[in-house]
């Protein structure tokens, strides 16, 4: 067996043709396997297959063909992964039956034409339920526009196939809550958000409660916590006044409202980050808070210790 061609240092003629399309691979393999750190290691899982498999490539089809033959290396490497970890939500009913799951930048989302309902928190949970083989089948079609017959060539299988994956994923998905639609972030979102931060920095739990829907939940991937109803979230907010002094920072992720806190606790000098909050709105009120520990801050532009 030979050993693979080193991957090539930046600034070959090679990076120059790919480097165009790696924001476009990365969310591919995010809706793929939910989790941005996985996303950028298969990106570059993605990138070293394309770097051994060059001379295979096809100019002719120009920056359109390129695009696709990474898509096509990209969803292999996912489904290798995906393999690999046998990992698949049973279940839609809250985030933290998907512990894996993380949230992804919107200035990261800058120059790419991403919709908001497909790259909701929601909708990359519902992807998770799907097998494997049909998700993918469902995101080349659904999201990238692929033919059912490019699909099956992608995936090595029937053009009657891949329709019955499309026909089981609709299904499957048509059976929950659909994610929030519209691309642009409304006023009363910006609104909303400023509320949650200016009541969460206060300290104001009557303020806070006022935001929240009667049935809202708070999640915490990866732990599997499920807090559900004002009665149940209003003791964790007390909980969180004792801490010490917050102050919170807006931080849009997957076109949803979200901030990051920062915590200076008793006797500390520096105010440290401790969470990221995104925010599911329901009918002008926070229906749920999914609550990340703040591992993402770098591809958010923030430190992890406030000035």
């Amino acid at each position: 067996m030979t050993e693979p061609t080193p991957f090539p240092p930046p600034m070959t003629a090679f990076d120059a043709l790919v480097r165009p399309h790696r924001r476009a691979l990365h969310l591919h393999c995010y809706r793929m396997v939910g989790s941005f750190a996985e996303a950028d290691d298969l990106v570059q899982e993605t990138l070293l297959r394309a770097w051994n498999a060059r001379d295979a490539f096809d100019t002719s089809g120009g920056e359109a063909g390129m695009r696709r033959w990474l898509y096509r290396i990209a969803t292999n490497a996912c489904l290798d992964h995906l393999r690999s970890s046998s990992r698949q939500a049973t279940s839609a009913r809250s985030f933290a039956e998907t512990p894996w799951l993380q949230p992804y930048p919107d200035v990261l989302l800058e120059e790419e034409a991403v919709t908001r309902e497909s790259i909701a928190l929601g909708y990359l949970a519902l992807i998770q339920r799907l097998p494997p083989r049909q998700r993918a089948a469902f995101m080349l079609c659904e999201l990238l526009d692929w033919s059912a017959a490019e699909t099956a060539s992608l995936l090595e299988t029937s053009v009657a196939a891949v329709n019955s994956s499309l026909q089981r994923a609709r299904a499957t998905l048509s059976r929950h809550e659909a994610p929030p639609r519209g691309d642009a972030v409304t006023a009363d979102e910006r609104a909303l958000l400023g509320a949650f931060i200016s009541a969460h920095q206060s300290g104001d739990c009557k303020a806070s409660i006022a935001l929240l829907t009667r049935d809202v939940r708070v999640t915490m991937p990866p732990l599997p916590a499920c807090i559900e109803g004002v009665d149940q979230v209003l003791p964790l907010m007390e909980r969180a006044n004792a801490m010490g002094e917050w102050r919170l920072v807006p931080a849009w992720a997957n076109r949803m409202p979200a901030a990051v806190s920062y915590l200076r606790r008793p006797g500390d000098h520096e105010l440290r980050a401790f969470k990221l909050d995104v925010l599911h709105v329901r009918d002008g009120r926070i229906h749920e808070i999914t609550t990340f520990q703040p591992t993402l801050l770098a591809a958010f532009g923030l430190p992890e210790v406030l000035a």
